[in-house]
């Protein structure tokens, strides 16, 4: 029992150190990076006299050696979670920024989260047992077929073009724009799930096709087991390890990709002010956009690793 334990909290200082050298890797990378693109923050601003802009870049200690700027704002990260002022948005810090943000992205990527896993795994499951068992012309299973095999090639800005243009100016039965109420989600989060769904479709009709031609569903179908818990008992279960393996990560993916989305349908997102950030070489908020959903993806990546093992026994050891 203590010899368990002690493996257990071993794995867990394991996954820990890894999540947070993989969090100062990528904020070290961030900060060389930025100071690589040509410009400052300040010099998009036209007519600024050279003592103006030598005040501002001492005001946000831009003027000092890059090495000491870098030991400082790492160590604020890491002590402090503290990202420093926005250098575009006066008298406005990093994280009142990001939290004024971060819900608008995280409701739109849950949301298409929640649609894509629904909408992929149970057209999979349809999809992965017809493969088997159709007889004549299923009109249902082709238009599933025909989804998740091109559905996952469009870009979201052309799904976009065409979720607004069918629904929200020929049939005008939604809003194209803004975040201002339950309606105005619809659009966004079904334009951000439509590849996530394909890509999830596709794995569980495979994964699930596969399945069911193994021995113990064939032996469960000859005991007489009802189709309910042969489809979701037995062959579902045993087809989730490569369904996990991509919607562990989904979730952050999501919410990265929603920076596209977000932008054609003016949403006041992360994505609005990492693209503004970007262009106007705001250091510390850009750093911050980065770092966050590295986080998220590297947390999502290792609680794919603690959940495989409860899924597969053989990876228990």
């Amino acid at each position: 029992m203590v010899v368990s334990m002690l493996k257990s909290l071993r794995l867990v200082a394991n996954k820990l150190s890894t999540f947070l050298f993989s969090i100062f890797f990528i904020s070290s990378a961030s900060f060389f990076l930025l100071r690589l693109l040509p410009g400052s923050p300040f010099s998009s601003d036209r007519h600024l006299p050279a003592e103006v802009m030598a005040r501002m870049e001492a005001k946000y200690g831009l003027n000092k050696p890059l090495i000491e700027q870098y030991f400082s704002y790492i160590s604020k990260i890491f002590t402090a979670f503290d990202f420093g002022p926005s250098l575009k948005y006066p008298n406005r810090e990093v994280m009142d920024i990001l939290a004024e943000a971060m819900p608008v992205s995280f409701t739109l990527g849950g949301l298409a989260f929640i649609t894509a896993i629904t909408a992929g795994i149970s057209g999979g499951i349809y999809l992965g047992y017809k493969a088997n068992h159709r007889k004549g012309f299923d009109p249902l299973f082709f238009i599933l077929s025909g989804y998740a095999d091109a559905a996952i090639s469009l870009p979201s800005f052309v799904t976009a073009g065409l979720l607004i243009g069918l629904f929200g100016l020929y049939f005008n039965l939604l809003p194209v724009a803004l975040w201002e109420g339950s309606e105005y989600m619809i659009l966004p989060a079904l334009t951000l799930s439509v590849g996530p769904t394909a890509y999830i479709m596709r794995i569980t009709r495979t994964a699930f096709a596969n399945t069911y031609e193994q021995g113990y569903i064939k032996t469960a179908m000859a005991k007489g087991l009802d189709q309910f818990s042969i489809l979701y008992k037995h062959a579902l279960v045993n087809a989730l390890l490569p369904i996990l393996a991509y919607i562990g990560p989904l979730f952050a993916i999501l919410i990265t990709g929603s920076f596209v989305v977000e932008f054609v349908y003016a949403l006041p997102g992360m994505g609005k002010y990492f693209v503004t950030a970007f262009i106007n070489r705001d250091y510390f908020l850009v750093t911050a956009v980065v770092v966050v959903f590295s986080a998220i993806l590297t947390a999502s990546n290792l609680l794919v690793e603690v959940l495989n093992p409860l899924v597969n026994p053989k990876l228990r050891q």
